[in-house]
């Protein structure tokens, strides 16, 4: 009987690595650090928990070791209460109308933001919360014309004039991130660009450049650097290297003192204003690439990669979407080692006409060359979906999926999201934030949320975490033999259990010439500890 049993629960997916020592898919769930009763006791855990129900659930894995979160603008990641503080700080405005913040002088109602002392009154308390409602989506009930979509973008404006306070964001954002057993971030910032701007703007566009010509595209490059494009790239790079040293301060690294966020790696991606001029879209995005080339260059990697940003449902960006993946495409081939993740079908039906769902994320991928998708929401809505499905699989394109963020914009949820589509065919998945201020989360509800609403086992987290990890744009070789299979780790490290504390040589060699694969074996020692407490 006991055999029988042991048979049938071999065909679980859940129980499937614990009990019969397979990987529970093609692209394997494999590579145990702790070995197979340690995992067991882990998976057996985490049902337990799963079946008290979410609160439960969010304790056991609170701790759970999440690898990276690969999609989070860092303005948006900062939370309601940190913006008003800062606006204090600066000096600026409450408008108690708009519920905005303003420049002064604080007069009619316009009032100073700076900290009250003692005791609030009911008004006061009432004006903070209202704040705090505006610039997120905490509370937020859709009206007449003003929808959540609406309301998660004006945060951004509502923000208008704070200074520069990249360093104490970066903190916040980290500290959270340590406080959930992460262990990388890249944050998406928008860099100074005005530069490029302005000489795009001199230079202007071109029915040449709006046919996507090679040639005019080269010739409008070269204008570009030749009026000093370039200057920029010294300022930009400067800019997150002040943030990682503020951030460093606030966080004692390196002393005594040292916070948990210490532990934290942070790369930064160059985003680009994807609802300018074209003119000046181009600008930026030679920019973007020349400042993580020369980021790459100088071996301090802080700029990994690029990305457009804004929505992408905005007159301008689906007006020019084509010419803008173009130009990526174009100015990728000059700089081959930049790596690129691109938000593409952040849209839904409804939300554009149909004609605007059937081709982003497939431009993105062929004609922009991305290595990461943002979103992906509208896949099957796009021309020839299942053959887009095969490519993204076979050519490793990961889906950056950001469940609390598409469900506040796009309205879309449980089994109308393609996360589970995407999990089907293959496609490399991993969760991520995207805004986490805005939203009020964490990336610990984005794994209680997927388990919940998709019926995750243990080992499906696991693999999300690890998909993370391997497609991080850090520098170096995989930890894994295959792309996206967790089977196997490289032959240098095969003759160990993953993550532990003392890699053999040969192992030891290839992680100290590869930041990826020391990120991914740090990844499996938490793994190691993790299931180690079960």
């Amino acid at each position: 009987m006991r055999r029988l049993t042991r048979l049938l629960a071999c065909f679980s997916f859940t129980l499937a690595t614990a009990l019969c020592g397979q990987a529970p898919s093609a692209h394997g769930q494999g590579g145990s650090a702790t070995g197979p009763g340690t995992e067991a006791r882990a998976e057996r855990a985490y049902e337990a928990a799963v079946r008290r129900g979410p609160p439960a659930l969010r304790a056991f894995l609170a701790q759970f070791p999440k690898g990276a979160d690969l999609h989070v603008h860092l303005s948006g990641a900062v939370y309601a209460e940190t913006l008003i503080r800062d606006a204090a700080e600066d000096g600026l405005c409450v408008d108690t109308v708009a519920l905005s913040l303003a420049q002064p002088p604080c007069t009619g109602n316009l009032i100073p933001a700076k900290n009250p002392s003692g005791n609030l009154d009911r008004q006061t308390q009432l004006l903070y919360d209202k704040l705090i409602d505006a610039l997120s989506i905490r509370s937020f009930v859709p009206s007449a014309g003003w929808s959540e979509h609406d309301q998660f973008f004006a945060v951004f404006d509502r923000t208008d004039g704070l200074k520069d306070h990249s360093g104490e964001w970066v903190d916040e954002v980290a500290s959270r991130a340590a406080a959930q057993n992460q262990q990388y971030l890249e944050l998406m910032v928008v860099p100074p660009f005005s530069h490029a701007l302005e000489i795009a703007s001199q230079i202007g566009w071109s029915p040449e450049l709006a046919q996507a010509d090679p040639k005019a595209f080269a010739e409008f490059r070269q204008k570009l650097l030749d009026k000093g494009l370039r200057d920029e790239v010294a300022v930009d790079r400067k800019q997150v290297r002040a943030a990682e040293a503020q951030r460093k301060q606030l966080e004692h690294c390196g002393t005594a003192q040292a916070a948990p966020a210490c532990q934290v790696e942070v790369r930064y991606i160059w985003t680009i204003l994807r609802d300018f001029a074209p003119e000046q879209v181009f600008a930026q995005i030679l920019l973007g690439f020349e400042t993580v080339e020369a980021s790459m260059d100088a071996k301090d990697d802080l700029w990994v990669g690029i990305n457009l940003v804004r929505p992408e449902d905005d007159y301008v960006a689906m007006r020019d979407y084509t010419i803008q993946m173009k130009m990526v495409g174009y100015l990728h081939a000059l700089y081959p080692e930049v790596h690129i993740s691109l938000h593409a079908g952040e849209l839904t039906l409804g939300l554009v006409p149909p004609e605007g769902l059937r081709f982003h994320i497939r431009q993105a991928v062929e004609l922009a060359h991305a290595e990461r998708i943002g979103h992906g929401v509208d896949v099957m809505h796009e021309d020839g979906a299942s053959g887009l499905l095969k490519e993204l699989a076979t050519k490793h394109v990961m889906v950056e999926i950001n469940l609390s963020s598409n469900e506040a914009i796009l309205g879309v949820k449980g089994a109308e999201h393609p996360f589970p589509i995407y999990r089907a065919a293959h496609v490399p998945v991993a969760l991520s934030t995207d805004d986490e201020g805005v939203s009020r989360i964490d990336l610990t509800h984005e794994y209680v949320r997927a388990a919940f609403d998709y019926h995750l086992s243990y080992a499906d987290l696991k693999q999300l975490a690890r998909t993370g990890m391997e497609h991080d744009f850090l520098p170096g070789a995989s930890l894994w033999l295959r792309p996206d299979d967790f089977s196997a780790p490289v032959d240098a490290c095969k003759s160990q259990a993953l993550g532990g504390e003392k890699p053999p040589a040969e192992c030891k060699a290839y992680l100290d010439n590869s930041e990826k694969a020391a990120a991914e074996w740090e990844l499996e020692r938490r793994f190691r500890a993790f299931e180690a407490r079960r």
